[in-house]
């Protein structure tokens, strides 16, 4: 049983791909538009694959059923999550890593990206995943199982990219601080790049993400 998503094709058959996770109460059409403004070269086949969250009431919300990863019990700075639902949500996007590796994408071919609560599913998934990835996109979002995840080897060497914005009424950009912090002590290869935005991506952001994709899959 796989999760549902958007997927888009590249003009030539794909020899890699992006998964990448919308956030709490958005669905996979939310990041499909900014596929162009990545400004690949067309010589990059990469396939974009976006799923959608199943729907679940969240209690910060008051209980109302939205798209949602996992629920979020509490709007403190420590975001207390459930991490029972945001560990199972890691575990079926492992399953689309593996369907892609079953429709001959090798692993190291494979960029898990996230904005928000996807990104903290992102987290989770890429760094306990036992096959060593292409790379790790982490926006506006913190690292909600820092202290539950049991790292693998296999991706200890996975170049990670965090991106924040330095208004982010929604994600303290404190929190993506504290996730590059926590990743450059274990020894990962992390960038971190702000903007000031909100809670958002900007134009000038996707560019870089557009040249940060061509380094990790060129």
């Amino acid at each position: 049983m796989f999760l549902p998503c958007v997927e888009i094709e590249p003009a030539k058959p794909a020899d890699s791909a992006v998964i990448w996770l919308h956030g709490l109460g958005a669905d996979g059409h939310d990041f499909e538009p900014i596929v162009p403004e990545l400004q690949l070269p067309e010589s990059m086949a990469t396939r974009f694959i976006f799923p959608h969250a199943p729907s679940m009431p969240v209690t910060i919300n008051g209980g109302m059923v939205m798209p949602a990863w996992y629920d979020i019990l509490e709007m403190n700075i420590d975001r207390k999550v459930d991490s029972v639902q945001l560990i199972a949500s890691a575990e079926a996007v492992v399953r689309l890593i593996e369907r892609e590796i079953e429709r001959g994408i090798a692993p190291e071919r494979i960029v898990l990206a996230g904005f928000s609560q996807g990104g903290a599913v992102a987290y989770h998934a890429a760094l306990s995943y036992d096959k060593g990835l292409a790379g790790l996109l982490a926006l506006s979002t913190y690292f909600a199982t820092d202290n539950l995840v049991e790292f693998n080897a296999a991706n200890s060497q996975i170049p990670v990219m965090i991106q924040h914005g330095t208004f982010d009424p929604v994600v303290p950009e404190a929190l993506g601080k504290k996730a590059f912090e926590t990743l450059q002590n274990r020894g990962y290869a992390v960038e971190y790049q702000s903007y000031p935005m909100e809670h958002s991506v900007s134009l000038p952001q996707i560019r870089e993400i557009g040249k940060w994709l061509q380094k990790v899959l060129g």
